[in-house]
């Protein structure tokens, strides 16, 4: 350990720590405009300039490029530190007068005005070189330096063309300290600093996740994306994460697993997937960033998300005025013709919270209000008493004014007319849809499903949470529209049966089911396509096919096609069911009239 001091304070460091990153960590403010703990230090701003005496010299150094030594004396706020600051703020501010950043910082020295003119007022780069180091140590793309020499030198892409190398990472805008790096979209219809999305490649999946742990997006993560796109030529890109990580919990060259584990129950729990709402284009959904989802507004206000919870326009004002449109892609012929459940409830919860954050107008478009849970009417009467306006009838079209003012259309349905309204954001909210790959789930389990994709169950009323095949269970909004306390009590319930079923320890399995005769087996393998609960595998060392017993649930379906007569039901033989034919006849006729009956 190394003991040095710095401003009167005594203090202790590893051996390598620069006095800058001591100093931050004791709490004593040393101004710079050129340092990131991600990138290598160099001291190009120079304001970080400190007076270090050692060995009985005095002189001025960047505290961010000077490693601390045993028995240094840093003093932070000399006459002649504080004059090196403020001549330096004076030259920035000259070249960059309107950048608050700079205006704030040259204030606590005393420059309050440009001591220089300029002939480029809104000049934002300090030329601190912050972003080009970024870009060519840290993401490795090398698509800036720096270019001409003097009172032109400037910051840009080689030949300050367009280039390929730029990935469009977006690092060296984070670095930039004055704003002077933009990311420029070519679509206007995006959240531009405000994307309703992760705001970064590492992130918890959700505040309820479990296990409670980030995850990295190697899509948009800067180390994978370099390493895919150069074919490993660059394999070492960024690192920062693992760099600042105390625990050493990252480890780049972890790969996916697929893990093979013997089990005696599954719960299906695989969700729901919202109905992108582009496939009805009377929403005009996508030709406005305020023209939104309900998933994407509960981004927008929580304290999470990337406005920190405030509910903001894309320009960054607060709406006046918003519209929430009900049912769609629900209750409609041309999406889904089923009531989704959620959507009324948290459609009334995000009319509060735009009243309670905003004050602004809500107008709520709605066919019927389904307010059918513990306490939803009572809530749907309060949202009412706080003001929003309810407007029976379905929201017909959305238009994009040329101002930017959304218009909502649609029809009153309790005073019989049309209306329209023009707001300031619109919320959709949309339907719910089983997973797109749900049909690869079923056929991977065996299970059925309903009309609507969402797997079906044993029985709606008395077997909810069972399938048909035996030891898979349904939990949640897989197996239909359900809110957060219905998904509680119906997971409680498939894990129930899940436990009941291990408790036993042995099971009881039906003696009616279907029987493969090897001898005259034709290894067609239709029964193996055929079999509902895939109960039927191919022995290639026997070339014949054979009835997992535990599986199989007696449907008949291979008996029926097999086109060589091979499979039998047990308990359903040709044999038992002529003798049970040949029994009803030789029963008397008096007997007979009351078979079936």
């Amino acid at each position: 350990m190394i003991t040095f001091t710095i401003d009167g304070q005594t203090v202790q460091t590893e051996e390598g720590k620069t006095v800058l990153e001591v100093a931050r960590r004791e709490g004593i403010p040393i101004p710079t405009l050129c340092y990131h703990p991600a990138v290598e230090p160099y001291g190009a701003c120079r304001m970080c300039t400190v007076e270090v005496e050692l060995h009985g010299r005095t002189r001025l150094e960047t505290s961010c490029t000077i490693p601390a030594q045993e028995g240094m004396i840093v003093r932070t706020n000399t006459p002649d530190v504080y004059k090196v600051r403020q001549t330096l703020m004076g030259l920035f501010l000259s070249r960059c007068p309107n950048v608050p950043l700079i205006q704030e910082l040259a204030a606590q020295y005393g420059v309050t005005e440009p001591p220089y003119p300029t002939d480029t007022p809104d000049e934002k780069c300090i030329l601190c070189g912050l972003c080009v180091r970024v870009c060519q140590n840290v993401v490795k793309a090398k698509a800036l330096n720096f270019s001409e020499r003097g009172i032109t030198r400037r910051v840009g892409p080689p030949f300050l063309e367009k280039t390929r190398d730029c990935i469009g990472c977006g690092a060296c805008t984070i670095v930039c300290p004055t704003g002077a790096i933009e990311i420029v979209m070519e679509k206007l219809a995006v959240y531009k600093e405000k994307p309703l999305g992760p705001t970064s490649a590492i992130y918890v999946p959700s505040l309820q996740a479990v296990p409670r742990v980030p995850v990295i997006d190697t899509d948009v993560c800067i180390r994978f994306r370099q390493n895919d796109r150069t074919n490993g030529r660059i394999a070492d890109a960024c690192g920062v994460c693992q760099m600042m990580c105390e625990a050493n919990a990252i480890n780049f060259d972890q790969e996916d697993e697929i893990i093979e584990l013997e089990v005696g129950a599954i719960i299906v729990a695989t969700g729901f997937h919202m109905w992108d709402p582009t496939q009805l284009s009377q929403y005009a959904y996508g030709q406005s960033p305020n023209i939104i989802t309900g998933l994407e507004f509960e981004r927008l206000s929580n304290a999470g998300g990337p406005t920190g919870g405030e509910i903001l326009l894309a320009d960054g004002r607060k709406p006046e005025s918003v519209a929430i449109i009900h049912c769609v892609g629900s209750r409609d012929h041309n999406a889904h013709p089923y009531c989704s459940r959620i959507c009324c409830m948290y459609a009334l919860k995000q009319a509060h919270l735009v009243r309670d954050k905003t004050g602004a107008e809500v107008y709520e478009f709605y066919m019927d209000m389904r307010a059918f849970g513990k306490a939803y009417e009572e809530f749907y009467e309060r949202i009412q008493e706080e003001g929003v306006f309810m407007i029976r009838g379905k929201g017909a079209k959305v238009e994009v004014l040329p101002d930017g003012k959304l218009r909502v259309k649609g029809e009153n349905a309790n005073l019989g007319v049309m209306v329209s309204v023009d707001v300031d954001m619109v919320i959709l909210a949309t339907a719910i849809e089983a997973q797109p790959d749900a049909d690869r789930i079923a056929s991977l389990f065996g299970l059925g499903r309903t009309e609507d994709g969402f797997f079906a169950e044993a029985h709606p009323k008395l077997r909810p949470v069972e399938t048909n095949t035996e030891g898979i269970f349904l939990a949640g909004a897989c197996q239909g529209p359900r809110d957060v306390p219905d998904t509680v009590a119906h997971t409680g319930a498939a894990v129930s049966m899940a436990l009941a079923l291990l408790d036993k320890g042995e099971v009881t399995i039906s003696p009616a089911i279907a029987w493969v005769n090897e001898e005259l087996c034709s290894a067609c393998k239709t029964c193996i396509a055929l079999c509902p609960y895939r109960a039927i595998s191919f022995i290639e060392e026997d070339n014949v096919a054979r009835v997992n017993e535990a599986l199989c649930k007696g449907c008949g379906t291979c008996v029926a096609a097999c086109p060589a007569g091979a499979i039998t039901g047990r308990h359903f033989t040709d044999e038992q069911i002529l003798a049970q034919i040949e029994g009803l006849f030789r029963l008397p006729v008096e007997q007979l009239e009351g078979v079936g009956s």
